[in-house]
């Protein structure tokens, strides 16, 4: 295998290792862009994987595996939201308790689905553009659900940034008391955000378990969503940066990969080489923290803050 072709394989890979987290963490920055800070993102993918599997055994359609994803994300989402929104429930509290909540009934429902795979979805090969060297192979040649989560960034960042939808919700994250005297209707837009989250989440779930690891097996998400909550603040609530910063995470899970089966360990634990991507994510988070300024450029104010009308 030449250099041009080994790359290519790289990149492409940590393209597809990336995309889970990309497409949970997008939904993440809405919720906080809202200014509802969902702590169970973990479960939440965990309950997407195993309906996306389910739906794609049963029905043999990729296609309803993200809808029956996003469905399962966005119903346990609205458990959070009753409870945080509502009932104004501690929302750390609420967001941990739905991710264990999430990990558990997925692996309690998803035993009879533990012997079983599914076939590979297939690439697209973009006309053209495949045929680039380096470049086609590595960003051109994917399964469909990797140019869905580009349009989903294209979206979002659109949506946040240039709609008045997207100011409206920003606003709300901002200072909801002010946006609610301006006549708009806070908690339903929180709500809106919660559930699309979660939506997000889900269909990030059913990536792993349809397209990128074709079965179903408990702990298959193995801290992506805690991963995907890290990239937010990583990014501090850029779009562009969440998609940078989860196409490093997944280089950096594919490079370990590729030092494990070269052989080229130097003697360092297996545990340790699986260990590296998570352990840089602290150190990065580390490193931002040592500078609040990153973190208040973007930071929605009321984050985590509980607040209803008659406040």
């Amino acid at each position: 295998m030449d250099i041009i072709t080994l790359a290519a394989a790289i990149i492409s890979a940590a393209i597809v290792a990336g995309t889970p987290m990309l497409i949970a963490a997008l939904g993440l920055l809405i919720n906080e862009r809202s200014g509802v800070l969902n702590l169970g993102a973990e479960g939440l993918m965990a309950l997407g994987a195993l309906a996306g599997f389910a739906a794609a055994h049963h029905s043999g359609s990729a296609s309803a595996a993200v809808l029956a994803g996003a469905l399962a994300g966005a119903a346990a989402a609205l458990i959070f939201a009753v409870l945080a929104l509502s009932l104004l429930a501690n929302q750390v509290a609420s967001g941990l308790a739905l991710s264990l909540f999430g990990i558990g009934l997925s692996a309690f429902a998803g035993k009879s689905y533990e012997s079983l795979s599914l076939a590979a979805v297939p690439a697209w090969a973009i006309p053209v553009l495949s045929d680039i060297p380096l470049l086609g192979p590595a960003l051109f040649y994917h399964q469909p659900m990797i140019y869905l989560s580009w349009l989903l960034l294209a979206a979002v960042a659109w949506f946040l940034h240039r709609s008045r939808a997207g100011l409206v919700l920003r606003a709300v994250g901002e200072s909801p008391s002010v946006a609610h005297e301006a006549g708009y209707p806070v908690i339903r837009i929180r709500y809106g955000a919660v559930l699309a989250g979660g939506a997000l989440c889900g269909i990030g779930g059913s990536f792993l378990s349809v397209f990128h690891t074709p079965l179903w097996a408990e702990g298959m998400v193995a801290g992506r969503g805690w991963i995907a909550l890290a990239l937010v603040v990583f990014a501090t609530w850029r779009p562009l940066r969440v998609a940078l910063g989860a196409w490093l995470f997944g280089g950096m899970l594919i490079a370990q990969m590729f030092v494990q089966g070269s052989g080229l360990q130097w003697d360092i634990p297996a545990q340790w080489l699986s260990a590296l991507p998570y352990l840089a994510t602290i150190v990065v988070l580390v490193l931002i923290s040592r500078r609040p300024e990153l973190i208040r450029l973007n930071s929605p104010v009321s984050l985590g803050q509980p607040w209803r009308p008659d406040h």
